[in-house]
C-alpha cells in the first residue's frame, strides 16, 4: 500500500467496536477528484432528496443516491480500483471482496434532517458476517455538519432491525425484525455513541450490522459530502428480505447463492484491467 497501512490494532478495533476510523489512508487528491462526479450524481436520476420524505418543503437538501458505479466510470474506478477493496479484505479477514453498492450522501448547509439510526444489514439482501460500509468524506466533517455516529459493539447484538426511510424513523412497510430503539433517548445506548472529526483522505468503516445515524447539518456555510461504498466477503450469501426494495438482478438469484457476476463484481484480489 502506497499510503498508511492497516495495522492489527485497527483490525481489532473494527472487530470489537464494529467501526474504525482510518486517518489518511486515501490520497486527498484522489478524493478531491470525486467532487465533480458527485455533482453529476446529484443531477442524475439515481439521486433524490430524502428530506422531502419528512414533508418539510423549502429546506436545504439531504440528497442521496445509489449504484452510481453502474453508470459513471469515475465511481466505477473509485469503488473497484481505489484502496478500499484491499482495506475491506484486511478488516473483514476475507480472502475475496465483492462490491455490493455505492451511494452519494450530501447534506447541504443548513439541511435540518437527521439520518435516523439504522443498520445497513436491514437493507442488504444478504446473510453472513463479512460485510462492511466505507464512509468517505469529501469535506471536513464533525458533529456540526452531520458526521455519522455509531453505537459501538452493536454489530454483535443478536437482533435484526427493520429498515427505515433514513430521514424519518418509520420502518419500511412489510419488512421484518425489531423496530430500531430511540438511541439518543436511551442513556445506555447514547453512552456507546462514537463519532469522528474527519478530513478528506480519512475513511470510517463500519460493520454492516452496526447501528448508526447522523445529526443534521447545522452549519450554514459548509456542505457534508460523502461517498459510501459497501463490500461483502467470503461468507456472504444472498438472502432476499421481505419488504426491502430490490435491485433488478435480485429477481434472478435465490437464497444461498454466492455473489458475483456483473451485478456484484469481485474487486479483490483485484481483477486484471
Amino acid at each position: 500500500m502506497s499510503r498508511r497501512a492497516i495495522d492489527p490494532m485497527q483490525v481489532d478495533t473494527f472487530a470489537a467496536d464494529g467501526v474504525v476510523w482510518l486517518r489518511g489512508v486515501l490520497d486527498p487528491d484522489e478524493v478531491a477528484a470525486m467532487a465533480e462526479p458527485v455533482e453529476r450524481a446529484l443531477r442524475g436520476p439515481e439521486t433524490t432528496d430524502l428530506g422531502a420524505l419528512t414533508g418539510r418543503t423549502g429546506a436545504p437538501a439531504f440528497a442521496a443516491g445509489v449504484d452510481h458505479w453502474r453508470t459513471d466510470a469515475d465511481f466505477d474506478r473509485f469503488a473497484k480500483r481505489s484502496r478500499l477493496p484491499e482495506i475491506a479484505a484486511a478488516l473483514l479477514g476475507s480472502e475475496r471482496i465483492w462490491l455490493y453498492e455505492d451511494s452519494v450522501l450530501v447534506k447541504e448547509p443548513g439541511a435540518p434532517f437527521r439520518t435516523e439510526f439504522h443498520t445497513d444489514a436491514g437493507y442488504f439482501h444478504v446473510a453472513g458476517t463479512q460485510a462492511c460500509t466505507f464512509w468517505v468524506p469529501l469535506d471536513p466533517a464533525g458533529p456540526e455538519t452531520g458526521a455519522v455516529q455509531y453505537v459501538r459493539g452493536s454489530h454483535r447484538w443478536d437482533e435484526d432491525f427493520r429498515p427505515n426511510l433514513f430521514s424519518i424513523p418509520d420502518p419500511i412497510p412489510g419488512t421484518e425484525g425489531s423496530v430500531m430503539p430511540d438511541v439518543l433517548a436511551d442513556p445506555e445506548l447514547a453512552a456507546l455513541l462514537v463519532g469522528y472529526e474527519v478530513e478528506p483522505g480519512d475513511v470510517v468503516v463500519h460493520h454492516y450490522r452496526t447501528v448508526h445515524g447522523a445529526p443534521a447539518n447545522t452549519s450554514l456555510s459548509r456542505r457534508r459530502r460523502a461517498i459510501s461504498v459497501r463490500y461483502c466477503g467470503d461468507d456472504i450469501r444472498y438472502r432476499l428480505r421481505p419488504g426491502v426494495p430490490r435491485k433488478p438482478h435480485h429477481e434472478l438469484v435465490c437464497d444461498g447463492d454466492e455473489l458475483g457476476g456483473d451485478d456484484c463484481p469481485q474487486v479483490w484480489p483485484r481483477p486484471a484491467p
